[in-house]
C-alpha cells in the first residue's frame, strides 16, 4: 500500500469507479496490482505534475501504470467513465441527466520545449504552445474537449469539439443552445453550427469600454472550468507529446472532480 498522497483516492471513491473499470481480459496472466493502486498513481502524477519516470516507489511501476493509461486512452474507457459521471453529477444537482444548453471557449497554455507535434503561436495572447477547446454544460462539467496548436482559429476549433460533441448521439439529444464569446462570432461559423448540429449560437460581447475583470452571462462558467483545471500541476503546461494525451488528462481532472462531489 503506498503512503497518503492527498492526490489518492478514499475507498468510498474508488468504490464508485470500480463498477466502471473494465474486467480483467480472459487468460494469460492474472492482474498483479490493484487498480485502486494503479488509479492513485495516476492521480498522483496529474496533480503533482511528476513524469512518469518519476512516480514514487511505493507506487506501481511507471511501466505498468502508463500502459493502463493508455490502453484505457485507446479503447475509450476513460471518456466513458467521465459520462457516466457527468450524468450521475447532473441527476444529483436536480438537473436533467442531459444538458440543453453548453458553453464553448478556449484556453491557450505554453508547451514544454520537448514537445513539437501540434504547437503553434497564438498572436492574440502571445503564447507558443497549445490551445484547449473546451464545450461544457451549465454546471461547468466537461462535454468534449479538443487540443490543437495555439495558432488554430477559434472558430475553426470550435468546429472541431461541437463535432465531437454531436457524434455524443443520444446523450446529448436535448442540446439546443450553445454559448460562446467573441471569437467564434461569425456567421459563417453560426450557420455551419445550424446546418450540421442543429443547434444556435449565442454570443455573449465583452461591454465595450470596459476595463478589468467582468462577469460575463453564461461565460464565467467555462472559465471557471479552466481554472479548475489549473488545480492539477501536469495540465498547468502541456507536456504531453501526443494532443490526445493532454485531452485524457483534461478528462481525468474532471474525474477526479466529479467523484470528489459524489463520493
Amino acid at each position: 500500500m503506498s503512503k497518503d498522497y492527498p492526490s489518492n483516492l478514499s475507498r468510498d471513491q474508488y468504490e464508485l469507479l470500480s463498477d466502471l473499470l473494465p474486467a480483467a481480459k480472459p487468460g494469460g496472466r492474472p492482474r498483479s496490482v490493484g487498480l485502486w493502486e494503479i488509479l492513485n498513481a495516476i492521480m498522483y502524477l496529474l496533480v503533482e505534475g511528476v513524469q512518469w519516470r518519476a512516480l514514487p516507489g511505493d507506487l506501481p511501476p511507471w511501466p505498468t501504470v502508463y500502459t493502463y493509461f493508455r490502453n484505457w486512452r485507446k479503447d475509450g474507457t476513460w471518456i466513458a467513465i467521465h459520462d457516466h459521471l457527468r450524468e450521475w453529477v447532473r441527476i444529483e444537482q436536480d438537473r436533467h441527466a442531459q444538458p440543453s444548453e453548453a458553453v464553448i471557449d478556449s484556453q491557450s497554455v505554453k508547451s514544454a520545449a520537448f514537445v513539437h507535434e501540434a504547437v503553434g503561436f497564438d498572436a492574440g495572447k502571445k503564447i507558443k504552445g497549445r490551445k484547449r477547446f473546451a464545450t461544457v454544460d451549465t454546471l461547468g462539467l466537461v462535454l468534449r474537449v479538443l487540443v490543437s496548436a495555439a495558432s488554430v482559429p477559434e472558430r475553426e476549433g470550435g468546429k472541431q469539439v461541437l463535432a465531437r460533441v454531436k457524434d455524443m448521439g443520444a446523450s446529448i439529444a436535448r442540446l439546443n443552445l450553445i454559448w460562446a464569446d467573441g471569437g467564434f462570432d461569425g456567421p459563417a461559423f453560426m450557420m455551419w453550427v445550424m446546418d450540421t448540429c442543429r443547434w444556435i449560437v449565442e454570443v455573449i460581447l465583452r461591454p465595450q469600454q470596459t476595463r478589468g475583470f467582468v462577469l460575463l452571462k453564461k461565460r464565467w462558467v467555462v472559465e471557471r472550468t479552466f481554472g479548475w483545471l489549473m488545480g492539477c500541476r501536469r495540465l498547468v503546461r502541456d507536456y504531453e507529446r501526443l494532443p490526445e494525451t493532454s485531452e485524457t488528462l483534461i478528462y481525468l481532472a474532471m474525474i477526479r472532480i466529479m467523484v470528489r462531489r459524489l463520493a
